[in-house]
């Protein structure tokens, strides 16, 4: 007995008669197919999606349409042939967003002949769990899909909350840092940032300025005090001070001082002057990568502009001395290069974050941005494994591996001694303990032979 073929408009009947959401993607990843109860979870964030890609990334939602697709994106493993589960999101809810368990079905066994994938999602919406968005959860070792959702949560949460999105992490150091920032948004006290070069000091900066009421935003005006002219910053930090470049937008704009540990002292005393000792209509922002304090201490640093510029300081780790935030932040850096172009990859083998891990990060978090960067290009698979990371990577630890011996210095003289004490009882036990034998032995006479006794404590043997 044959069945009835089933056309594309009687499938499309059936799938819309059906309780449960469900959509389809090419094998582009773009969204072809949407059902009636899709439509109906979605609202009107389903409008004009249809054609549009779901990538893989966790960008916040409130970037628009191409964000709402990213909350539908499946987890790149899907198109090389694997059924597997992960969460998608849509707007709404009372916290802003609503998620729902999706299995998503390959249409091909391989990624050499997958054409699309069917996503049937839960009929009921998920609770969103309380606690810290990047916290690790029960389970020893989180995998990618886990990782991407901790990251899709800490974005949305930072994004709304201080646009910081990049602040993310569990350790103690990330959750002091973001209550700090946390304090230095609601007021308009200076801020001095202070950590090593790459350790996310400027993207902090920003997150202050953001951080307040968009509605109520002026302009964020940096001044690079390592890279200008004394002359360059006189002038602007005195045409800032006059206020006419940004009007009434002045008080609410924050100038941004980058570097200002290495401003030259004779600069020094102008800005102070100018900055804290009659009203300053922008927020002052520093960035710095030792602490003002020391400076002071040492004579290459105003007390004075010090303090006015530290009222709040915020100190910005190394990613050395948070490495338990490392798969996180790999995992946000490699959605971030999943959004910009048509490569998906859904996050890294065990041994490419063990890799990871063991390197030093001299250049910190952005030296880690730019590898990941590198090593999403560079992949293959649907995952970054260890022979896509960069190739200071791989030297660094095969030098980790094979460390140089370390030579030990010879002090000659105890060298020396050494070698005479050896050859002395030598020619000692050959002459069974007669020493005027000994002497002839080792070629001198019978009286040095004692005096070289008693010099090299062999006393006992006179």
């Amino acid at each position: 007995m044959t069945h009835p073929r089933i056309s594309a408009a009687g499938l499309a009947r059936t799938l819309n008669s059906a309780s449960q959401p469900v959509y389809v993607l090419d094998d582009e990843l773009t969204l072809v197919f949407c059902n009636r109860a899709c439509r109906q979870w979605l609202g009107r964030a389903a409008e004009g999606l249809l054609g549009r890609r779901c990538t893989y990334h966790s960008g916040p939602e409130a970037l628009g349409p191409d964000a709402v697709a990213a909350g539908l994106g499946p987890p790149p493993e899907a198109m090389a042939g694997r059924r597997l589960s992960a969460t998608v999101s849509c707007p709404g809810g009372d916290n802003g967003l609503r998620r729902r368990r999706a299995t998503f079905i390959p249409l091909g066994t391989s990624a050499e002949d997958v054409i699309g994938l069917v996503a049937i999602l839960d009929r009921e919406d998920m609770l969103e769990s309380d606690g810290d968005a990047s916290a690790p959860p029960p389970s020893a070792e989180p995998d990618s899909i886990d990782l991407h959702e901790r990251v899709r949560r800490f974005r949305r949460e930072a994004a709304a909350r201080y646009r910081a999105d990049r602040l993310i992490g569990n350790s103690p150091a990330m959750r002091r840092v973001r209550a700090q920032l946390e304090l230095a948004v609601l007021g308009r006290a200076s801020v001095l940032l202070v950590g090593p070069p790459g350790s996310g000091r400027r993207h902090t900066a920003a997150a202050i300025h953001y951080g307040g009421d968009p509605q109520r935003l002026g302009s964020l005006v940096p001044l690079a005090c390592s890279a200008l002219e004394s002359d360059l910053i006189r002038s602007t930090v005195a045409a800032l001070a006059r206020g006419s470049p940004l009007g009434e937008n002045a008080r609410r704009s924050t100038l941004l001082l980058n570097g200002v540990d290495r401003l030259p002292r004779e600069v020094q005393a102008e800005l102070a002057a100018t900055l804290l000792r009659r009203p300053f209509p922008l927020r002052l922002v520093a960035t710095a990568a030792q602490p003002l304090g020391e400076l002071v201490r040492g004579g290459d640093f105003r007390e004075d502009l010090a303090a006015g510029l530290s009222t709040i300081t915020i100190e910005m780790p190394s990613l050395a001395s948070r490495r338990e935030d490392l798969p996180l932040l790999a995992q946000l850096f490699l959605e971030e290069a999943n959004s910009r172009g048509t490569r998906q990859l859904g996050g890294f083998t065990p041994e490419a974050l063990d890799r990871l891990d063991a390197y030093d990060w001299p250049g910190n978090v952005d030296e880690l941005a730019a590898a990941v960067a590198e090593a999403h290009a560079r992949a293959e698979g649907p995952r970054i494994d260890v022979a896509d990371l960069p190739k200071r990577i791989h030297l660094a630890a095969e030098a980790a591996a094979h460390p140089p011996r370390r030579e030990s210095t010879i002090v000659l003289d105890e060298f020396l001694e050494d070698v005479e004490r050896e050859l002395i009882h030598r020619a000692m036990n050959r002459a069974k303990g007669n020493k005027a034998q000994a002497a002839r032995l080792l070629g001198m006479t019978r009286p040095r032979l004692y005096r070289r006794l008693l010099q090299l404590g062999l006393e006992k043997d006179v």
